[in-house]
């Protein structure tokens, strides 16, 4: 059968499902990407202003609940329909995404941004379950990988646009979003049908305790419990791309020189992407799903001579490279660069790490394991929450740092405030030590290394990949 025959055997609701997808996705990852700067980013900007830490906590936090509850989510999907649910995803996320931009104070930010991940785990067991209930074992495979295309195409065009419109204020890239999800709401509304459900299954409150229940019978198997335990160091690694990378693009990386080399074969293309460094963050981010894209085919294709388990530890080993680069400079193009690695190491990775929970799961307990795989993403993001937390404040955080210095000279300026915000501060110590804001970023680059953090967080990814070889080598039971 050729492949033009097999995209004939799909319903339209499985062409509905993944449209559906694509606009989600772009609703997520067109706020996810630049949400880090939102939270840390100077006010007059229209940004909140907190610490790195309570950036951490608020990410970390929502995004943990996001790849907790759908093991709840996904149950009450099942009981209530699926079409009645997506409704509510949306609703919450429309008003998660009003209130987040409406509100200062970091109690209130902080529940916005787990209200809106609270619409998120409604969603997420949803669209996947329906591409698996209109594929078939003929089709699957195509049909998924339509479906993790979907995902990566509005995980790059999301931000990228999000970076164009942050110029006329974090307003719009929040209203960006809504009016993503109002599409979906739409689409659902005139087209989306709910798959036939099981009236003699388990009431709602009976499949959440036995949904646990399963939960718990795959994690007292010590050895695949090990072996989640060891991907959340990947993972926790993995999502600095959204915690910390951002940040670390506006306060270090001298945007400018990318935009003029970029002007200078696509003046189209620079002045639509822009040079100011927020805009910069937000498109450098969006290329590794544009990477994904390009490059995902070829890289499973490679890949696939490979056990799931040495494909994972050589996938992360790039990954780890590829994360060392996108931290350890302050050159646009090496950024990208490293970008690109990373990328190559998450495409050889990421899509086997599934495979490989798939291949160890007991023949009657597949859809337990595969339940209990998303726990090491859960925790992944907690663990990484805390990392771009304290621990990159001080090492990296360029006000920090800056403040530092500013104690050791004795120099008296105001602390930042409600009048008196983060750019007062930098033009303020710039003034008094005589610098530019280009030399003043260099001289705390030179001075304080801030790019040592590269170590911190290649250095996670390594240890993922040692320990996944001891896991192969001493505690997986030998054939």
């Amino acid at each position: 059968m050729s492949k033009l025959q097999v995209f004939k055997k799909y319903p339209r609701i499985f062409w509905i499902s993944n449209l559906i997808e694509l606009f989600e996705r772009y609703a997520w990852y067109g706020f996810y990407m630049g949400f880090g700067l939102f939270l840390v980013g100077s006010k007059e900007t229209g940004a909140m202003g907190f610490s790195p830490e309570q950036k951490g906590i608020i990410m970390g936090t929502g995004s943990m609940l996001l790849y907790f509850l759908p093991i709840i989510t996904g149950a009450i999907a099942d009981r209530v329909g699926y079409k009645k649910i997506l409704f509510l995803a949306f609703l919450i996320y429309i008003s998660g995404f009003f209130m987040i931009q409406n509100f200062e104070s970091f109690g209130m930010v902080f529940f916005s941004f787990i209200w809106i991940c609270v619409g998120g785990a409604f969603f997420k067991p949803i669209i996947s379950a329906m591409i698996s209930k209109t594929t078939n074992p003929e089709t699957s495979s195509i049909g998924f990988g339509i479906f993790y295309m979907m995902v990566n195409i509005g995980g790059w065009i999301g931000p990228f646009v999000a970076g164009i419109v942050l110029g006329k204020g974090w307003n719009f890239v929040f209203l960006l979003s809504i009016a993503s999800i109002m599409i979906n709401m739409l689409i659902t509304f005139l087209f989306f049908k709910d798959p036939p459900r099981d009236e003699k299954a388990s009431g709602v409150l009976k499949t959440i305790e036995l949904a646990f229940r399963n939960i718990f019978v795959t994690i007292t198997n010590w050895r695949y419990a090990m072996f989640l335990l060891i991907m959340s160091v990947f993972w926790a690694a993995f999502n600095q791309l959204y915690y910390s990378f951002p940040t670390f693009i506006v306060d270090w990386v001298n945007t400018t020189n990318l935009y003029t080399d970029i002007h200078s074969f696509s003046p189209w293309l620079a002045e639509l992407i822009g040079s100011t460094p927020g805009t910069v963050a937000l498109t450098l981010g969006s290329m590794d799903a544009f990477f994904i894209i390009v490059f995902q085919i070829a890289v499973s294709a490679f890949v696939m001579r490979f056990r799931p388990l040495n494909a994972m530890m050589g996938g992360i080993f790039v990954l780890a490279g590829g994360l060392g680069m996108m931290f350890a400079f302050q050159n646009g193009w090496m950024i990208l660069l490293g970008l690109l690695i990373f990328g190559l190491g998450e495409m050889g990775s990421s899509p086997k790490y599934t495979e490989y929970v798939g291949s160890i799961a007991p023949s009657d307990k597949k859809a337990l394991y595969m339940g209990s795989s998303f726990l090491p993403i859960a925790l992944g993001h907690q663990i990484a929450g805390f990392l771009s937390g304290a621990p990159y404040e001080k090492i990296a955080d360029k006000l920090f740092l800056l403040k530092a210095e500013v104690l050791k000279r004795g120099l008296s300026i105001p602390e930042v405030g409600a009048s008196f915000t983060k750019t007062d501060y930098f033009k303020e110590a710039a003034r008094q030590m005589n610098f530019s804001q280009q030399q003043l970023t260099d001289f705390l680059w030179n001075s304080y290394h801030p790019q040592s953090i590269w170590i911190i967080f290649s250095s996670l990814a390594f240890s993922a990949v040692v320990l996944l070889f001891l896991y192969d080598r001493f505690i997986l039971p030998k054939k």
